[in-house]
């Protein structure tokens, strides 16, 4: 069995793999280039670094091999994946390449541009702003990576957030809305709306509206996109570029797909966010059922957890929301409480093989500081 992607969705199947394989012959193989699990969420934070777990001390205690290497190809005719020009043979397969930040094409200096999208890029910026004082920065997307990075820069900087919505959070509803701009209003934020960054460069940024504003650093955070692995299992992907999935989020008969690159059933109207509350219980059991169905166990549904959201906001607190409807069941220093426990809880376990498998056959977390209704919230 074979699992491309080393994010929460591939650390995951391995684990869910692990779990159903017990004593049987069945050899598991992680494919992912880094050494560590990347804690996405937790990029937006000053200290990058510590936003990481060592994928060892996840896959060894379970008896999961990691290559070192980048996939490039999925022959799911032969049933073969190249990875570093190493031809990988699988009987089942788990594609859980995640997704990426969707870059502006054709935009002047955008070299220049900054993003919290990966390690490197979470790195990169706050090394560049590490011993500035008094910097300005230019934040293009209010959606809600840019609403976490633009309230966490705004603690040391001033802060301009430009998007080409109307509203700020426009894909995260009204619910939460009142208490968004209050924060932003509290940390000094000032947000350009119905506009977009046409140009960056050394120290400046010219926006749609033909103004020129001071910019020490332009971060970008418009749209995510399923790796490009996608194209290579099916030709009817979603408009995120997911490949569409059974209950059992069996793709193929011989491929599975899980996280950010499946674009799996949240209900009848809906499909799954490409955030990590979804992809860790997706990874979960879209391992399971890849060795399940290899050994003939009995497979898993995958039904979905209440959806919930957290956003930082920085010095302004946090909103957790509950719904669809994004219902604002705590905010300010309540929120941040439940955001900064989020952030604890999405570690996994390390070390410790029983209590990694333990946390895999739980698929959703048990958070008891959630309220799980509105009565509950106000009791």
């Amino acid at each position: 069995m074979v699992i491309i992607g080393g994010g929460f969705a591939g650390a995951w199947s391995a684990a869910g793999a692990a779990l159903v394989r017990g004593d049987a012959d069945l050899r598991i193989t992680l494919i992912a280039p880094n050494e560590h699990l990347v804690l996405r969420p937790r990029l937006y934070e000053p200290e990058p670094d510590l936003a990481k777990v060592e994928l060892s001390r996840i896959l060894e205690p379970i008896g999961v091999e990691h290559l070192r290497a980048a996939v490039s190809t999925i022959d799911t005719d032969r049933r073969v994946v190249v990875a570093d020009d190493e031809e990988i043979g699988y009987d089942r397969l788990v594609l859980a390449a995640g997704s990426k930040l969707v870059q502006p094409q054709g935009l002047p200096g955008a070299e220049r541009l900054f993003d919290i999208d990966t390690l490197t890029g979470a790195r990169r910026l706050t090394e560049h702003l590490r011993d500035r004082e008094d910097y300005s920065a230019v934040v293009v997307g209010a959606g809600f990576v840019g609403l976490e990075a633009a309230t966490e820069l705004a603690a040391r900087g001033r802060v301009l957030l430009v998007d080409r919505s109307e509203v700020v959070g426009h894909q995260l509803g009204p619910g939460p809305r009142e208490e968004i701009g209050e924060a932003l209003n509290e940390l000094g934020v000032e947000c350009r709306l119905g506009t977009t960054v046409t140009e960056v460069g050394d120290g400046y940024a010219v926006l749609s509206d033909g103004t020129t504003v001071e910019a020490d650093a332009v971060v970008w955070s418009v749209g995510m996109r399923a790796s490009e692995l996608t194209r290579q299992v099916s030709d009817e992907l979603d408009h995120l570029g997911r490949v569409p999935v059974d209950q059992w989020l069996r793709a193929l008969p011989e491929v599975f797909v899980a996280g950010d690159t499946a674009a799996a059933a949240f209900d009848a109207e809906r499909t799954v966010m490409q955030a990590c509350q979804h992809a860790t219980p997706l990874g979960k059991v879209a391992g399971y059922n890849a060795a399940a169905d290899l050994l003939g166990v009995p497979l898993r549904d995958f039904t979905p957890g209440p959806y919930v959201t957290c956003l930082d906001l920085g010095g302004a607190g946090a909103i957790f929301t509950r719904g669809w409807d994004r219902r604002v069941m705590a905010s300010g220093a309540e929120g941040k409480e439940i955001k900064v426990r989020i952030n604890q809880a999405i570690h996994p376990p390390v070390d410790d093989a029983s209590k990694i498998l333990a946390a895999a056959d739980r698929v959703y977390l048990e958070l008891p500081f959630f309220p799980r209704s509105e009565e509950e919230a106000a009791a």
